[in-house]
Parts: C-alpha cells; structure tokens; sequence
C-alpha cells in the first residue's frame, strides 16, 4: 500500500471527528489502510425487485407491491398485518412495535416497496418488520451488492458505508502495490480486490461470495492466510531458539510402569511414545499435540512421557481445564505411580493454607516432582525448581498464552518440553491455524475390547419410555448417564434442570440409586458423588455438562443426553464417549424436542452416522466454523477477516509453503504482511 497516502489518519474522512477517532482506534481502525481492510461479513441484493410469487423461503428480497389492507390483531400480543399484493401473489407483513401513526398510513391501494427476509409458511408467505417505504416514488434498491460491515453498539451501516466509500475514492489515487509480486499468479490485483469486495456489482454472483469463491476473495484469502502463517513461524521459531533438558527415552521407571499394567500398549500408542522420546531427546523445547478419539489412550502415552522426565531428575506439571477432569487425572496417576513408590501432588484454587503452603514449598524445593491441577499452575506463586515437562490437556480450553506462560517457568532460563492433549479430534486446516507452532501426533487405534455405541435419536415427548430402559439397565446391573441441559445457557438453569429430572426419575424409578454431579458442587461433593458412581453404589448419575470429558467407568452402558439439539457436535461426541469403555454393548439416547432447526437435524444425523471422531470434527467445523468449534475466545485463535475454513484449506497449503520461503529469505516482506494483517485487532501471534 502506498505509504503517502493510505497510512493517512482516519481524520482525513468528511465525518470523522474527535469521537468517531477514538471509536474506531478502539477496533483498531486508525489509518484509511486499516479501514480497507475492515470488510463486510456479507452481503444484501436489493439490486432487484422479487415477485411475491417468485420469493424464496429464508431469503432476503425486495418486493414492489400495492396494500391491500391493514388492521391491528389483539391475539398474545397486539400486530400490524399489511397485506400486499402485486398480481403473482399475497405478502403479509407483521409488525410487533409500531405507533399507531403507521396504522393509518397502510391505506388500500397505496404503492409499497419493503427489503427483508422472506417466509413461507405452508402456502403463505411472510415478512417481519422488513424496510419499506410508501408512496408512488418509493424506491428500496441498489446499484450494487448492499455490503453488512462486523460493527458494534454505536456505529450503524451507514457509517461504515459513507466512509468505505470515501477511503475507496482514495484507493484510485494510491499507486499499484502487491507484496506477492513474483511469488502468486493472481490475475486481480491487490486494489481491485479490494474495490470488489466494499462495493460488488449487482452482476456479480452472490453465491460464490457466500461461498468464499470470488478471485477477488481468494486473493485476499491466500494473503491472509500467508501473514498467519508467518506469524505462527514466527512463534514456533522464538520457542526453538530456547534450550531444554534433554531427557532420555524409555526410562527403568517408564519400561515398569508398562509391566504393571494389566495390558499392551497399541501400535498407535507405541508410535506416539516413540516420537515424544525423540523430541525429548533434543536439546531444544519439544512442542508437540497429541489427538486421539476418547478412549484412545493419551493419558497412558503422556504418563510414560512423565516417567522419563521424573527418572532424568526433572518435574512435571499437568494442567486440566476443569476442576473434575484435573482429579480425574491426578487419580489415575496416583493409581499408576503408586507401585513405582512415586507420589503425585494436586494444586487448584480451593486448596488453601497449610495444604497449599505445602505443595508450594515442595514445589520450589524440588520434594514435589509431579503436580496436577488447574489454572492454578501458572499463578505466580507457583515456583518450580526443576520444572522439564508441562503436560496441558484439552489444550483449547486454555488461552496458548498460557501455555507459554508456564512455559517461562522452566529452570536457569530454558524451557520446559510442552506436550498439549486433546480428545476433540481437530480438521487438518484447524489444526494448521490453531495449533500451527506444535508438531501433531494422531491416536488413531482404540484399545481391544471396545464396543461401539449404539445412537438413537428419540423425540423427548418419549421420556417415559426412556426412563423405563434407564430402570431396566440398571436393574440388570448396569449403569447410566443422564445429562441434563437448560433450555436456556446458565449454569445455574443447567442445575434447575438436573435436579428437576433427577426428582423426576427417583419418583418413577425408587428402586433406583440416583446420584447428581453439577459444577456448583464443592470439589469434596463431587469427588464422593463420583467415587460412589464408580464403585456402583450409584447406578444413574444426573449431571449437567460437568462430566463431558475424563469420567471413566466401564461398567456404565447407557448415555441420556437431554436436549441434545442444544450442543454442538465436539460436545455430544465427549459425552457419548462416557460409555462404551468396557466389553457390554453401549447405547446413547439423543433426546430432542421440537421443532428441530435445519442445523440441530443436521448434528443429530451425524451422530447417529458416525462414531469417527475426525469425521464428526470435520462435520462440526463445516456447520459451525472454526470460533465456534474450538471456542475462539479460549483458544485466541485467529480471526480471519477473509479467510474461510474449510473452504481455503488449499490455499493455506500453498500458504504455509509460501510463508516458509518469505520467513527464510525476505524478512522485509514478512514483516509487511504480518503488521497488514496482523495488526491491533487481530491476536494472530497468540502470545
């Protein structure tokens, strides 16, 4: 971009004075570049009129019509209904907030034009609160594709279009520039590109727009994705230039740990311990993620892991995002390293004075060489004396800042090795964006003697049914999950609901031992509802989402999952594998209720399809998008402005070797691409 002219200030826009400055320097818009690079999420046609009878369903028309009539409706609620015609069919407009000045101006016979989003409902078709404007002049449409800015509270449409508009203009006078010049064969130009995407043509076809296929999108696209991939080199190459223990592989107390386990390892296991043995050799920090479907069997690969570093004299810290899964695994660890005459410690925030006091002072003096826990890990407080492995699962939960964070805890200045767990199986081209400074390891081999899950979906008006087979199956000595989710998203409704239900299936079931586990529950509560499960004295445990990941117990063979059509695809998948751990047949029951949107059917099918978790991964990315799916906010993962995944997974192939060759050889390049795309909005270094 030339700098004489698009590295102008805002200020130089009619319009933007003092106020408006400061608001968009919030957002991080302060040049007329940075602004250009503000694009629209989408896009409105009102290039065209639509005829009533030609409307599609969901889809957002400009209709040219006459009123036919007009009268308030005094039902639940009072309504203005219009109804208008133009001779292929009848719109009927409703309107929920109205004065009652407009009533009088919908007179019979007076021409409407209205913008907004048609439905059909059985053989009608509808509008609600749509634009419109009235009278003989009316006039809703555009000679060009409507672009819909991302905004926030105080900064309407308008604005943003009058000054897109403006720095547009100005693009026209600012020479050519492209920073790929040489490197890509694109056929639009930088500028172009730009131009297309603030102000497309009514001839341009919204449906490749939609689709992320535009040249004009692409371009921008495969740049994008470069700055982010120059960026994770980057991090990845300020991780390396540190210097770490090198830890010998396949220690005595490793190599015991494998005789005293009552079976073999999988090839894929023995794969996985092969490569952290590698990496933990060198003499440089290992990075690596480890995926594997539940019950692959991360937690045994990272326990060897652990054992080597303990054997070379080093300690561990293992961090889990949630106070239950972290107790999970400190439980498991102490079971395993028990015989080996190894103790393990366990920090979280509930525990305070002497018991903290302790493990801190153990910590700094190196007495204590394992430590479970949560966020708890990387408080300052927390001083290692010879910290050499921090294990983090379900590393999407955390911030990577985090991460590093602990990281920085290592011994004399050098950093500890890093390997991240994560049983939500992730897409490829997620993988490469999110977690772009690991090197990633499958699982991909359950261990013997697992049984698939049976998946049926049951409209809940079958409750009681269902509550029968929960009776049946634990009558027969079996065991069942019953999860409970609100209506609405709040802890505390998710904990109405699980009581409530519980209630429910202790009236209908008193034969039953019915326990309940949620997160308002004190870490001692659940630790005994959970114990007791385990153990059987519990047959039915009620939970909210709280027990989504790290619960084990084989003998449990049946999952309820209330208002299944609520959670998104990673999340029922979790659940479901709460059973199916031992050799009996398993079965998830998804209950629903009516009436399904188009997505939730869409999520139950797949459930009930599969059981591949990298196949449900690659569905929920294409449904969801990639923040939803992993939780943008935790994982500080890169907010594309153009980029789309999956539908550019090819192109950030091509990115990623284009960005290695940049990062190698034209520093002065790379840089310019991280600070366009980068920027103060955008997280992309995550550190």
């Amino acid at each position: 971009m030339s700098e004489t002219i698009l590295q102008n200030p805002v200020t130089v826009l009619r319009g933007v004075g003092e106020k408006l400055k400061l608001r968009l320097s919030e957002l991080g818009i302060c040049s007329l570049e940075d602004l250009l690079f503000h694009f629209p999420l989408r896009y409105q046609d009102r290039t065209r009129i639509t005829p009533i009878g030609g409307a599609l369903d969901q889809r957002d028309a400009v209709i040219k019509g006459e009123v036919l009539a007009a009268a308030v409706t005094l039902g639940r609620r009072r309504t203005l209904v219009v109804k208008v015609e133009d001779g292929t069919g009848l719109l009927t407009v409703r309107f929920f907030h109205f004065r009652q000045s407009q009533v009088a101006q919908f007179r019979q016979g007076v021409p409407i034009q209205l913008y907004g989003t048609a439905r059909r409902l059985g053989g009608n078709l509808e509008m609600i609160h749509p634009e419109y404007r009235l009278g003989a002049g009316a006039n809703l449409l555009e000679d060009a594709l409507t672009p819909v800015y991302p905004t926030v509270s105080g900064l309407g449409q308008t604005t943003w279009r009058n000054l897109c508009r403006q720095a547009l203009k100005m693009l026209q006078k600012a020479p050519p520039e492209d920073l790929l010049a040489g490197i890509t064969d694109d056929e639009i130009t930088l500028h172009e590109a730009i131009a297309f995407l603030h102000n497309p043509p009514r001839t341009a076809a919204l449906s490749d727009i939609q689709q992320g296929l535009h040249p004009a999108q692409l371009r921008l696209a495969r740049e994008e994705l470069i700055a982010h991939q120059l960026t994770v080199q980057g991090v990845r190459d300020r991780e390396r230039r540190h210097s770490a223990p090198p830890i010998p592989g396949f220690s005595s107390l490793s190599r015991q740990f494998l005789k005293n386990l009552p079976f073999s390892p999988t090839a894929a296991q023995e794969r996985v311990a092969e490569e952290l043995a590698h990496d933990m050799g060198l003499g440089s920090p290992m990075l690596r993620l480890v995926q594997g479907d539940v019950g692959s069997g991360k937690t045994l690969v990272a326990a060897r892991a652990i054992l080597d570093a303990v054997a070379a004299g080093y300690q561990v810290a293992f961090m889990a995002p949630t106070e239950l899964l972290a107790e999970q695994h400190f439980q498991n660890l102490e079971a395993w390293f028990a015989p080996l005459g190894l103790s393990v410690g366990w920090l979280s925030g509930r525990i305070k004075g002497k018991p903290r006091k302790a493990i801190l002072e153990g910590l700094a003096t190196g007495a204590v060489t394992m430590l479970v826990g949560t966020h708890a890990l990387f408080q300052e407080e927390v001083i290692f004396r010879r910290l050499g492995l921090i294990v983090v699962d379900e590393q999407h939960r955390f911030g990577v800042h985090q991460r590093l964070n602990l990281a920085a805890k290592g011994v004399d200045g050098g950093h500890p090795h890093q390997l991240a767990l994560t049983a939500t199986p992730i897409p490829r081209s997620l993988a490469m964006v999110t977690y772009g400074d690991l090197d990633c390891s499958v699982i991909d081999e359950l261990p013997p003697g697992r049984t698939p899950v049976t998946t049926t979906v049951i409209d809940s008006d079958r409750r009681e049914a269902v509550i029968g087979r929960v009776g049946a199956a634990c009558l027969a000595g079996r065991q069942a999950y019953w999860v409970c989710t609100a209506i609405e998203e709040s802890d505390f409704l998710d904990l109405e609901a699980a009581e409530a239900t519980r209630d429910v299936i202790a009236e209908a079931l008193p034969e039953v031992r019915i326990g309940l586990v949620h997160g308002r529950m004190k870490a001692a509560e659940k630790a005994e509802v959970m114990a007791n499960f385990k153990s059987g004295l519990i047959q039915l445990l009620v939970a909210t989402t709280v027990i989504e990941v790290g619960v084990d117990v084989p003998n449990a063979s049946l999952m309820i999952i209330d208002n299944a059509e609520r959670l998104g695809l990673a999340q029922l998948h979790q659940l479901r594998g709460r059973v199916g751990r031992g050799a009996v047949e398993s079965h998830c029951l998804l209950l629903y209720r009516q009436p399904l949107s188009e997505t939730a059917r869409e999520r139950l099918q797949v459930m009930q399809q599969t059981h591949d978790g990298f196949v449900i991964a690659e569905a929920d990315l294409r449904i969801r998008g990639p923040g939803e799916l992993l939780g943008t906010r935790q994982t500080g993962m890169a907010q594309f402005r153009i980029a789309l995944l999956p539908e550019h997974e090819s192109l950030l192939i091509e990115a990623q070797a284009i960005a290695s060759k940049l990062y190698a050889q034209d520093a002065v390049t790379a840089q310019a691409l991280i600070a366009r795309w980068s920027g103060p909005r955008a997280d992309f270094a995550r550190v």
